[in-house]
Protein backbone atom coordinates (compact mmCIF):
# COMPACT_ATOMS: atom_id res chain seq x y z
CA UNK A 1 0.00 0.00 0.00
CA UNK A 2 1.23 3.52 -0.81
CA UNK A 3 2.26 5.24 2.43
CA UNK A 4 0.43 8.40 3.47
CA UNK A 5 2.88 11.23 3.90
CA UNK A 6 3.37 14.99 3.80
CA UNK A 7 6.42 16.68 2.37
CA UNK A 8 8.00 20.00 3.30
CA UNK A 9 9.91 21.49 0.37
CA UNK A 10 13.00 23.69 0.76
CA UNK A 11 13.32 25.61 -2.56
CA UNK A 12 16.41 27.51 -1.35
CA UNK A 13 17.66 25.05 1.23
CA UNK A 14 18.86 26.82 4.36
CA UNK A 15 19.36 30.23 2.74
CA UNK A 16 17.76 33.11 4.63
CA UNK A 17 18.00 36.89 4.67
CA UNK A 18 17.79 36.87 8.48
CA UNK A 19 20.20 35.50 11.05
CA UNK A 20 17.92 34.40 13.90
CA UNK A 21 20.04 33.33 16.86
CA UNK A 22 18.01 30.21 17.64
CA UNK A 23 17.53 28.97 14.06
CA UNK A 24 18.19 25.23 13.78
CA UNK A 25 18.28 25.24 9.99
CA UNK A 26 20.82 27.90 8.98
CA UNK A 27 23.77 25.62 9.62
CA UNK A 28 22.37 22.97 7.24
CA UNK A 29 24.30 24.90 4.58
CA UNK A 30 27.26 22.83 5.77
CA UNK A 31 25.63 19.75 4.23
CA UNK A 32 25.92 21.36 0.80
CA UNK A 33 29.27 23.15 0.52
CA UNK A 34 29.55 25.52 -2.39
CA UNK A 35 28.22 28.79 -3.68
CA UNK A 36 24.76 29.88 -2.47
CA UNK A 37 23.72 30.16 -6.12
CA UNK A 38 23.73 26.35 -6.21
CA UNK A 39 21.22 26.13 -3.34
CA UNK A 40 18.27 26.71 -5.63
CA UNK A 41 15.69 24.09 -6.56
CA UNK A 42 15.86 23.74 -10.33
CA UNK A 43 13.12 22.98 -12.84
CA UNK A 44 13.92 19.27 -13.03
CA UNK A 45 13.75 18.73 -9.27
CA UNK A 46 10.66 20.91 -8.95
CA UNK A 47 8.62 19.15 -11.62
CA UNK A 48 9.68 15.72 -10.41
CA UNK A 49 8.68 16.63 -6.86
CA UNK A 50 5.30 18.05 -7.83
CA UNK A 51 4.44 15.16 -10.14
CA UNK A 52 5.46 12.51 -7.62
CA UNK A 53 3.47 14.06 -4.78
CA UNK A 54 0.36 14.45 -6.93
CA UNK A 55 0.47 10.95 -8.42
CA UNK A 56 1.12 9.28 -5.06
CA UNK A 57 -1.49 11.23 -3.07
CA UNK A 58 -4.63 9.27 -2.17
CA UNK A 59 -6.27 12.16 -0.32
CA UNK A 60 -8.99 14.32 -1.95
CA UNK A 61 -6.88 17.46 -1.42
CA UNK A 62 -3.18 17.55 -2.39
CA UNK A 63 -1.12 19.76 -0.13
CA UNK A 64 2.26 21.35 -0.68
CA UNK A 65 4.27 23.11 2.04
CA UNK A 66 7.12 25.48 1.13
CA UNK A 67 9.67 26.26 3.83
CA UNK A 68 13.25 27.35 4.29
CA UNK A 69 15.42 29.10 5.11
CA UNK A 70 13.34 31.85 3.54
CA UNK A 71 11.48 30.41 0.53
CA UNK A 72 10.65 33.78 -1.04
CA UNK A 73 14.36 34.14 -1.85
CA UNK A 74 13.66 31.76 -4.73
CA UNK A 75 11.67 34.49 -6.43
CA UNK A 76 8.08 34.98 -7.51
CA UNK A 77 8.60 33.42 -10.95
CA UNK A 78 9.51 30.13 -9.26
CA UNK A 79 6.18 30.00 -7.45
CA UNK A 80 4.27 31.01 -10.56
CA UNK A 81 5.91 27.95 -12.11
CA UNK A 82 4.84 25.90 -9.09
CA UNK A 83 1.19 26.74 -9.80
CA UNK A 84 1.64 26.01 -13.52
CA UNK A 85 3.16 22.59 -12.85
CA UNK A 86 0.50 21.72 -10.30
CA UNK A 87 -2.17 22.43 -12.91
CA UNK A 88 -0.22 20.48 -15.51
CA UNK A 89 -0.03 17.33 -13.38
CA UNK A 90 -3.09 17.83 -11.17
CA UNK A 91 -5.71 16.57 -13.60
CA UNK A 92 -8.27 18.94 -12.14
CA UNK A 93 -7.73 17.74 -8.58
CA UNK A 94 -7.75 20.25 -5.74
CA UNK A 95 -4.26 21.46 -4.79
CA UNK A 96 -3.44 23.68 -1.81
CA UNK A 97 -0.21 25.48 -0.97
CA UNK A 98 1.17 26.81 2.30
CA UNK A 99 4.33 28.87 2.66
CA UNK A 100 6.23 29.76 5.82
CA UNK A 101 7.99 33.12 5.72
CA UNK A 102 9.60 35.70 7.97
CA UNK A 103 7.55 38.29 6.08
CA UNK A 104 10.35 40.79 5.57
CA UNK A 105 10.56 40.39 1.78
CA UNK A 106 6.85 40.52 1.01
CA UNK A 107 5.59 43.07 -1.52
CA UNK A 108 2.24 43.94 -3.06
CA UNK A 109 3.11 41.69 -5.99
CA UNK A 110 3.89 38.72 -3.73
CA UNK A 111 0.72 39.15 -1.65
CA UNK A 112 -1.48 39.62 -4.71
CA UNK A 113 -0.12 36.35 -6.10
CA UNK A 114 -0.71 34.55 -2.79
CA UNK A 115 -4.27 35.85 -2.63
CA UNK A 116 -5.09 35.03 -6.26
CA UNK A 117 -3.75 31.48 -5.86
CA UNK A 118 -5.09 30.89 -2.34
CA UNK A 119 -1.77 30.28 -0.64
CA UNK A 120 -1.96 29.95 3.14
CA UNK A 121 0.89 32.02 4.56
CA UNK A 122 2.55 31.23 7.86
CA UNK A 123 4.27 34.25 9.42
CA UNK A 124 7.11 33.65 11.86
CA UNK A 125 6.41 36.17 14.61
CA UNK A 126 7.59 35.85 18.21
CA UNK A 127 5.28 38.38 19.84
CA UNK A 128 5.55 42.14 20.43
CA UNK A 129 8.64 43.98 19.28
CA UNK A 130 10.85 43.38 22.31
CA UNK A 131 10.08 39.64 22.16
CA UNK A 132 10.44 39.30 18.40
CA UNK A 133 13.65 41.31 18.06
CA UNK A 134 15.39 39.58 20.95
CA UNK A 135 16.51 36.75 18.64
CA UNK A 136 15.02 37.40 15.18
CA UNK A 137 17.71 39.63 13.68
CA UNK A 138 18.94 40.67 10.26
CA UNK A 139 22.38 39.73 8.95
CA UNK A 140 23.57 43.13 10.26
CA UNK A 141 22.28 42.54 13.79
CA UNK A 142 19.20 44.77 13.57
CA UNK A 143 15.72 43.72 14.65
CA UNK A 144 13.33 42.43 11.99
CA UNK A 145 10.02 43.30 13.68
CA UNK A 146 9.17 46.43 11.70
CA UNK A 147 9.80 44.76 8.34
CA UNK A 148 7.84 41.67 9.38
CA UNK A 149 4.86 43.80 10.41
CA UNK A 150 5.00 45.65 7.10
CA UNK A 151 4.77 42.31 5.32
CA UNK A 152 1.83 41.32 7.51
CA UNK A 153 0.04 44.55 6.65
CA UNK A 154 0.40 43.71 2.96
CA UNK A 155 -1.08 40.24 3.53
CA UNK A 156 -4.07 41.81 5.27
CA UNK A 157 -4.41 44.43 2.53
CA UNK A 158 -4.65 41.71 -0.12
CA UNK A 159 -6.93 39.54 2.03
CA UNK A 160 -4.40 36.70 2.06
CA UNK A 161 -5.12 34.00 4.62
CA UNK A 162 -2.38 33.75 7.23
CA UNK A 163 -1.53 32.13 10.54
CA UNK A 164 1.38 32.61 12.92
CA UNK A 165 4.25 30.47 14.16
CA UNK A 166 5.80 31.67 17.43
CA UNK A 167 9.04 30.17 18.71
CA UNK A 168 8.94 30.02 22.50
CA UNK A 169 12.40 30.60 23.90
CA UNK A 170 14.08 31.54 27.17
CA UNK A 171 13.08 35.20 26.71
CA UNK A 172 9.53 35.46 25.38
CA UNK A 173 8.41 32.56 27.59
CA UNK A 174 8.44 35.13 30.40
CA UNK A 175 5.75 37.19 28.64
CA UNK A 176 2.87 34.79 27.88
CA UNK A 177 0.03 37.30 28.17
CA UNK A 178 1.82 39.90 26.06
CA UNK A 179 2.66 37.34 23.36
CA UNK A 180 -0.81 35.84 23.17
CA UNK A 181 -2.70 39.13 23.22
CA UNK A 182 -0.40 40.58 20.58
CA UNK A 183 -1.05 37.65 18.25
CA UNK A 184 -4.79 38.09 18.71
CA UNK A 185 -4.49 41.83 18.19
CA UNK A 186 -2.85 41.42 14.77
CA UNK A 187 -5.64 39.08 13.66
CA UNK A 188 -3.99 35.67 13.95
CA UNK A 189 -6.78 33.17 14.54
CA UNK A 190 -4.58 30.09 14.12
CA UNK A 191 -1.66 30.23 16.53
CA UNK A 192 1.16 27.73 16.73
CA UNK A 193 3.72 27.72 19.54
CA UNK A 194 7.03 25.98 18.88
CA UNK A 195 9.20 25.50 21.99
CA UNK A 196 12.89 25.78 21.18
CA UNK A 197 15.00 22.92 22.55
CA UNK A 198 18.45 22.77 21.02
CA UNK A 199 21.22 20.39 21.98
CA UNK A 200 24.58 21.64 20.80
CA UNK A 201 28.06 20.18 20.48
CA UNK A 202 30.29 23.02 21.67
CA UNK A 203 33.34 21.25 20.27
CA UNK A 204 32.06 21.00 16.69
CA UNK A 205 34.49 22.05 13.99
CA UNK A 206 33.74 24.78 11.43
CA UNK A 207 32.47 22.26 8.87
CA UNK A 208 30.51 20.12 11.34
CA UNK A 209 26.88 20.48 12.37
CA UNK A 210 26.82 21.75 15.94
CA UNK A 211 23.17 20.91 16.65
CA UNK A 212 22.70 17.23 17.32
CA UNK A 213 19.97 14.58 17.31
CA UNK A 214 19.35 12.99 20.73
CA UNK A 215 20.88 9.65 19.69
CA UNK A 216 24.16 11.17 18.50
CA UNK A 217 26.11 9.82 21.48
CA UNK A 218 28.25 12.97 21.56
CA UNK A 219 28.74 15.21 24.57
CA UNK A 220 26.43 18.20 24.26
CA UNK A 221 24.55 20.82 26.25
CA UNK A 222 21.38 22.83 25.78
CA UNK A 223 21.73 26.29 24.28
CA UNK A 224 21.20 29.50 26.23
CA UNK A 225 18.07 30.27 24.22
CA UNK A 226 16.43 26.92 24.95
CA UNK A 227 13.20 27.45 26.87
CA UNK A 228 13.19 26.36 30.51
CA UNK A 229 10.72 23.45 30.95
CA UNK A 230 8.91 25.06 33.90
CA UNK A 231 8.73 28.41 32.10
CA UNK A 232 7.23 26.65 29.09
CA UNK A 233 4.61 24.99 31.26
CA UNK A 234 3.77 28.31 32.90
CA UNK A 235 3.57 29.96 29.47
CA UNK A 236 1.01 27.38 28.32
CA UNK A 237 -0.98 27.65 31.56
CA UNK A 238 -1.19 31.45 31.39
CA UNK A 239 -2.28 31.44 27.74
CA UNK A 240 -4.71 28.60 28.40
CA UNK A 241 -6.39 30.52 31.22
CA UNK A 242 -7.29 33.32 28.85
CA UNK A 243 -8.16 30.96 26.01
CA UNK A 244 -10.73 28.94 27.97
CA UNK A 245 -12.30 32.06 29.45
CA UNK A 246 -12.60 34.08 26.25
CA UNK A 247 -11.38 32.48 23.06
CA UNK A 248 -12.32 28.82 22.51
CA UNK A 249 -14.04 28.62 19.14
CA UNK A 250 -12.73 32.01 18.00
CA UNK A 251 -8.96 31.52 18.26
CA UNK A 252 -7.31 28.17 17.61
CA UNK A 253 -4.14 27.46 19.56
CA UNK A 254 -2.77 24.39 17.81
CA UNK A 255 -1.17 22.94 20.97
CA UNK A 256 -4.49 23.03 22.81
CA UNK A 257 -6.49 21.78 19.84
CA UNK A 258 -4.14 18.79 19.45
CA UNK A 259 -4.33 17.87 23.12
CA UNK A 260 -8.13 18.05 22.97
CA UNK A 261 -7.99 15.71 19.97
CA UNK A 262 -5.96 13.22 22.01
CA UNK A 263 -8.50 13.57 24.81
CA UNK A 264 -11.17 12.60 22.28
CA UNK A 265 -9.00 9.70 20.97
CA UNK A 266 -8.83 11.15 17.46
CA UNK A 267 -5.59 11.89 15.57
CA UNK A 268 -4.08 15.25 16.58
CA UNK A 269 -3.30 17.88 13.94
CA UNK A 270 0.42 17.97 14.77
CA UNK A 271 2.77 15.00 14.85
CA UNK A 272 4.50 15.89 18.12
CA UNK A 273 1.50 14.67 20.14
CA UNK A 274 0.81 11.57 18.00
CA UNK A 275 1.82 8.05 19.07
CA UNK A 276 4.12 7.61 16.09
CA UNK A 277 5.60 9.88 13.44
CA UNK A 278 7.61 9.55 10.23
CA UNK A 279 4.89 10.81 7.89
CA UNK A 280 6.29 14.34 7.42
CA UNK A 281 9.43 14.33 5.32
CA UNK A 282 11.60 17.07 3.88
CA UNK A 283 12.84 17.49 0.32
CA UNK A 284 15.87 19.74 0.00
CA UNK A 285 16.67 22.04 -2.92
CA UNK A 286 18.54 19.28 -4.82
CA UNK A 287 15.94 16.57 -4.27
CA UNK A 288 17.47 14.94 -1.19
CA UNK A 289 14.81 13.57 1.17
CA UNK A 290 15.19 13.48 4.95
CA UNK A 291 13.12 11.86 7.68
CA UNK A 292 11.86 15.11 9.22
CA UNK A 293 12.51 18.85 9.27
CA UNK A 294 14.22 18.41 12.65
CA UNK A 295 16.24 15.42 11.44
CA UNK A 296 18.06 16.86 8.46
CA UNK A 297 21.26 15.00 9.30
CA UNK A 298 23.40 12.72 7.10
CA UNK A 299 22.20 9.76 9.18
CA UNK A 300 18.59 10.49 8.21
CA UNK A 301 19.00 11.12 4.48
CA UNK A 302 16.64 8.68 2.77
CA UNK A 303 17.74 9.25 -0.82
CA UNK A 304 16.98 11.57 -3.71
CA UNK A 305 13.75 11.96 -5.69
CA UNK A 306 15.66 11.93 -8.99
CA UNK A 307 16.82 8.40 -8.16
CA UNK A 308 13.88 6.96 -6.20
CA UNK A 309 10.27 8.04 -5.87
CA UNK A 310 9.07 10.02 -2.87
CA UNK A 311 6.67 7.24 -1.93
CA UNK A 312 9.47 4.65 -2.06
CA UNK A 313 11.69 6.78 0.18
CA UNK A 314 8.95 7.65 2.66
CA UNK A 315 7.84 4.01 2.74
CA UNK A 316 11.35 2.62 3.26
CA UNK A 317 12.06 0.30 6.21
CA UNK A 318 14.38 2.93 7.69
CA UNK A 319 11.67 5.60 7.66
CA UNK A 320 9.04 3.23 8.99
CA UNK A 321 11.33 2.33 11.88
CA UNK A 322 12.07 6.00 12.46
CA UNK A 323 8.33 6.60 12.89
CA UNK A 324 7.84 3.60 15.20
CA UNK A 325 10.78 4.64 17.37
CA UNK A 326 8.71 7.48 18.77
CA UNK A 327 6.66 4.91 20.66
CA UNK A 328 9.08 2.02 20.88
CA UNK A 329 11.84 4.04 22.57
CA UNK A 330 9.71 5.66 25.24
CA UNK A 331 11.34 5.14 28.65
CA UNK A 332 9.46 3.26 31.34
CA UNK A 333 8.97 6.52 33.26
CA UNK A 334 6.85 7.82 30.37
CA UNK A 335 4.91 4.58 29.91
CA UNK A 336 3.79 4.76 33.56
CA UNK A 337 2.75 8.42 33.28
CA UNK A 338 -0.96 9.21 33.62
CA UNK A 339 -0.61 11.83 30.86
CA UNK A 340 0.96 9.52 28.29
CA UNK A 341 -2.17 9.48 26.11
CA UNK A 342 -2.03 13.28 25.86
CA UNK A 343 1.70 13.73 25.34
CA UNK A 344 2.99 10.51 23.73
CA UNK A 345 6.47 11.64 24.67
CA UNK A 346 6.13 14.87 22.59
CA UNK A 347 8.75 15.32 19.84
CA UNK A 348 11.58 12.74 19.75
CA UNK A 349 14.14 15.46 18.99
CA UNK A 350 13.47 16.89 22.48
CA UNK A 351 14.16 13.61 24.30
CA UNK A 352 17.54 14.62 25.68
CA UNK A 353 16.84 14.34 29.41
CA UNK A 354 17.32 11.47 31.87
CA UNK A 355 14.48 9.93 33.89
CA UNK A 356 14.65 9.81 37.73
CA UNK A 357 15.63 6.15 37.35
CA UNK A 358 18.58 7.10 35.13
CA UNK A 359 17.07 5.96 31.82
CA UNK A 360 17.78 8.03 28.72
CA UNK A 361 15.05 9.35 26.41
CA UNK A 362 12.98 11.61 28.66
CA UNK A 363 11.57 14.68 26.96
CA UNK A 364 13.36 17.83 28.09
CA UNK A 365 10.00 19.63 28.45
CA UNK A 366 8.43 16.90 30.60
CA UNK A 367 8.19 18.82 33.85
CA UNK A 368 6.52 21.82 32.25
CA UNK A 369 4.13 19.69 30.20
CA UNK A 370 3.08 17.78 33.32
CA UNK A 371 2.36 21.04 35.10
CA UNK A 372 0.22 22.15 32.20
CA UNK A 373 -1.66 18.85 31.93
CA UNK A 374 -2.36 18.93 35.67
CA UNK A 375 -3.82 22.41 35.48
CA UNK A 376 -5.80 21.97 32.25
CA UNK A 377 -7.25 18.50 32.93
CA UNK A 378 -10.74 19.56 34.18
CA UNK A 379 -11.17 21.99 31.28
CA UNK A 380 -10.24 19.46 28.62
CA UNK A 381 -12.50 16.94 30.33
CA UNK A 382 -15.39 19.40 30.12
CA UNK A 383 -14.74 20.24 26.45
CA UNK A 384 -14.42 16.56 25.52
CA UNK A 385 -17.74 15.84 27.21
CA UNK A 386 -19.39 18.67 25.29
CA UNK A 387 -18.11 17.28 22.01
CA UNK A 388 -19.27 13.77 22.88
CA UNK A 389 -22.78 15.18 23.35
CA UNK A 390 -22.55 17.17 20.11
CA UNK A 391 -22.33 20.49 21.90
CA UNK A 392 -19.73 23.17 21.12
CA UNK A 393 -16.55 23.05 23.21
CA UNK A 394 -16.79 26.85 23.41
CA UNK A 395 -19.31 26.26 26.22
CA UNK A 396 -16.22 25.96 28.40
CA UNK A 397 -16.01 29.76 28.37
CA UNK A 398 -19.14 30.21 30.43
CA UNK A 399 -18.35 27.14 32.55
CA UNK A 400 -14.93 28.61 33.33
CA UNK A 401 -16.34 31.99 34.28
CA UNK A 402 -18.81 30.27 36.61
CA UNK A 403 -16.08 28.34 38.43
Amino acid sequence: MTPTFDMMAKPVGAQCNLNCVYCYYLEKEKLYPGEPSFWMMNEKVLESFIAQVIYSCREPVIQFAWHGGEPTLRGLDFFKNVVRLQKKHGGGRRVENSLQTNGTLLTDEWCSFFSDNRFLIGISLDGPEHCHDHYRMTRHGAGSFARCMKGLELLVKHKTEFNTLTVINDYNSKYPEAVYRFLKQIGSRYIQFLPVVEWINTGAGPRELSKLPPESGKTAEVTDWTVDPVDYGNFLITVFKEWVRKDVGDYFVITFESILANWMRVPPSVCIFAETCGHAGVVEHNGDVYSCDHYVFPTHRLGNILEDSVQTLMGSPFQEQFGRNKWDKLPGFCRRCSYLDLCNGECPKNRIAITPEGEAGLNYLCRGLKNFFGYSEPYFDFMANELKHQRPPSNVRQWTRNR
